[in-house]
């Protein structure tokens, strides 16, 4: 995926995401994030739609991640929904009490257009796979889910991911080698708060 936004542009989308987890859990916004509008009014870009995942991370550890897989609104309002949505309704994780924001970190994902991959059977899945390259969405009788590209970094063995991923659909873990999943891939540009501090 070729870098669409710069480093500033990934600072506003950042800001955005924290301000929106503000202004819901009732804390004042400090003001330095408070030109994220006129930030957006002046770049078209925050304006198109794009799929784009928000993740928290606590202490290093996974704190909630929210997102959505294709654009259906402008991707500051993406982000900042899913920004909200991370951290108060990721069902796997409780609500972010207001003390605890400080201490986490917000990353956002702006991913590519998912695109279906094809494959002839279970060597050549594993072969069509790009560990810490690929996100990638699996899907049967209903059954959905997906891995960002960011995953790589604690399952890089191809087999161990699928696995994962499967049971995360709430299928059996082995159910990719029966070879009759769905399988779209994507790719990221990802921004990330390092250390926090407000």
């Amino acid at each position: 995926m070729a870098n669409r936004l710069d480093e500033e542009q990934g600072r506003v989308l950042l800001d955005a995401a924290r301000k929106a987890i503000m202004e819901k859990l009732h804390l004042p916004v400090p003001t330095e994030k408070r030109q994220t509008a006129g930030d957006v009014a002046r770049d078209p870009v925050f304006l198109e739609k794009q799929g784009v995942f928000v993740t928290l991370h606590l202490e290093g550890r996974l704190r909630g991640c929210i997102g959505s897989l294709v654009g259906t609104r402008p991707l500051i309002d993406g982000v900042r929904e899913n920004a909200v949505n991370a951290a108060c309704n990721d069902y796997r994780f409780e609500p972010v009490p207001p003390g605890e924001l400080d201490e986490i970190d917000i990353e956002v994902s702006v991913l590519s257009e998912p695109q279906p991959l094809r494959y002839d059977d279970v060597d050549d899945l594993i072969s069509r796979l790009r560990p810490f390259i690929d996100g990638v969405i699996i899907r049967k009788a209903g059954a959905t889910a997906t891995f960002l590209p960011q995953v790589w970094e604690q399952l890089p063995d191809v087999a161990e991911f699928l696995s994962h991923l499967c049971l995360k659909a709430g299928l059996s873990a082995d159910e990719w080698r029966r070879g009759d999943l769905a399988v779209s891939t994507y790719q990221v540009q990802s921004f990330a708060e390092l250390g926090h501090q407000a």
